[in-house]
């Protein structure tokens, strides 16, 4: 199931925690002793891939004193299999579901797990457990191997209040998140660029970036080849953040919340753009004409221009980038 909450208020309110992440919406009717969970998938774009496919096999919630909570492709609750996942000698891997990230962007997610019961408590971790058959499709048509170290993405894990309703998205900034280690046949994905939000604390971004910048800034506009970005854009946490303070995404502590690439748009003409799943606060936006931004390297951005942004829970804010 695909959710599109584009200019859209999210119909959860905010429940505030001490420790965790913690999220709960006004319902008390579940009054079993349980939590219910749900949890969906969202995507930043990447510059150089029609498509990236990950295939999952399980959800777990671990911690809280208890053995893990798995929940498996095709259980109750949990999201059908389908046959995109396939092994070394072409065969369908049974039990996984294969999903293209590149269609979940901006506030678009999928689900893995709706609404099933689990222990209340604090859990340290939440995993992704990945199959193999996850790939790569370049923008040549190649399809290259796409692996996981040890098959596992581990994200610091929720807190879930008994009789109450959660539900979470795990954000992949693929900017940050996807590399191709040079001497390797395969891209890696890796835990850096992704998060894990509480979608009661969470608003989105979307806008448009004026042609008129773009072209004072010297960027190319109304590009011959669509499917090529000309520009990205990069949110930075807090206010009047210095262009020259403004780091890469190979910078772990100073680098972007998020960043996204700025694609020209034929049948309008305009230069949108969309950031989903932004924990609620105050943020710069900043623009740069360079599109290349290896993860595993530094590289050296030069920003253009920049501007305050508030993003507030439950909203989805529409930008003018001028």
């Amino acid at each position: 199931m695909v959710w599109n909450m584009k200019r859209s208020v999210l119909a959860v309110a905010v429940c505030m925690a001490a420790v965790g992440l913690v999220a709960c919406d006004s319902s008390t009717e579940n009054d079993d002793g349980m939590a219910r969970f749900s949890l969906g998938v969202s995507d930043a774009p990447v510059n150089s891939a029609n498509e990236v496919v990950v295939c999952f096999e399980s959800v777990q919630l671990v911690g809280n004193g208890q053995p893990p909570q798995r929940f498996f492709v095709g259980d109750e609750g949990v999201i059908e299999p389908n046959n995109v996942c396939l092994d070394d000698t072409g065969n369908v891997v049974s039990n996984t579901v294969g999903i293209d990230l590149l269609t979940l962007q901006g506030a678009t997610a999928e689900q893995l797990v709706e609404n099933a019961p689990v222990e209340p408590g604090q859990y340290g971790q939440l995993r992704l457990d990945i199959s193999e058959g996850s790939y790569v499709e370049t923008t040549e048509g190649e399809r290259v191997g796409l692996r996981v170290p040890s098959g596992q993405l581990r994200l610091d894990g929720p807190t879930l209040t008994a009789n109450q309703t959660f539900s979470y998205t795990v954000e992949f900034d693929l900017r940050k998140a996807l590399v191709a280690p040079p001497g390797l046949p395969h891209y890696l994905l890796q835990p850096r660029g992704v998060r894990l939000v509480d979608n009661a604390q969470i608003g989105h971004m979307e806008g448009e970036v004026a042609e008129l910048l773009l072209m004072d800034a010297g960027c190319p506009v109304g590009p011959a080849d669509a499917s090529v970005p000309f520009a990205a854009l990069y949110l930075y946490e807090g206010l009047d953040k210095p262009l020259d303070e403004m780091s890469d995404n190979s910078d772990e502590e100073n680098g972007p919340y998020a960043s996204v690439s700025v694609f020209f748009h034929e049948s309008t003409a305009t230069y949108p753009f969309s950031i989903g799943y932004i924990a609620e606060g105050d943020y710069t936006l900043a623009l740069t004409c360079e599109i290349e931004d290896d993860p595993e390297e530094e590289t050296e951005l030069t920003f253009v221009h920049s501007q305050n942004i508030t993003i507030t829970a439950g909203d989805t804010l529409e930008v003018i980038v001028d």
